[in-house]
């Protein structure tokens, strides 16, 4: 093999092998993919279904996120943000006072006809201070009458988070991007 070709192997190689390596820390560090195990998502995710975490940008209300507690990873829609006090009351979310519109529920309680989906709570109720703390986020499952989620566990730490998941990439007839 003469030199040029040395040289033209070594630079493919060198090309590769650098497409690889970012290839795998794009897909293990930055955009990791998650299968969601359980019901509590649903309509919205179901179980099996795959989702992607996005590590980057800020959580905000009403995103759907991913958090790390009890050894297992839960998916879970962010409902409270910091000094937010929260009332559910006749199936209907208040935050900080305010009537909240929840599309994202609004086929699953039209399949319940009459029957409430969420029962009736109070921040001021769980939490010390009656708000949301510093630092933690309330969030709730889609599914609110089969999941683990703030009213159980409590405010989750910011810091147990491990990003949004904006897109459910399998199987095909569930993709979408998560609102």
């Amino acid at each position: 093999m003469n030199e040029k070709n040395l040289k033209l192997l070594w630079s493919w190689t060198w090309a590769i092998v650098l497409g690889l390596l970012l290839t795998l820390l794009i897909r293990f560090y930055f955009f990791v993919p998650v299968m969601v195990d359980g019901s509590s998502m649903m309509p919205t995710l179901h179980d099996g279904d795959r989702v992607i975490i996005n590590r980057f940008g800020n959580v905000d209300r009403f995103d759907v996120i991913i958090f790390k507690d009890e050894g297992r990873e839960y998916v879970k829609r962010v409902i409270g943000i910091p000094g937010d006090k929260i009332v559910y009351k006749n199936d209907t979310l208040f935050i900080n006072g305010k009537e909240q519109d929840e599309p994202y529920l609004d086929d699953y309680k039209k399949q319940l006809g009459n029957a409430l989906l969420t029962d009736d709570f109070s921040t001021e109720d769980m939490i010390s201070g009656g708000v949301v703390p510093k630092g933690t986020v309330f969030v709730l499952g889609d599914n609110r009458r089969a999941s683990k989620d703030s009213r159980i566990m409590g405010p989750i730490p910011e810091s147990k988070i491990l990003g949004t998941t904006p897109i459910c990439y399998w199987p095909l007839e569930h993709a979408k991007f998560i609102r």
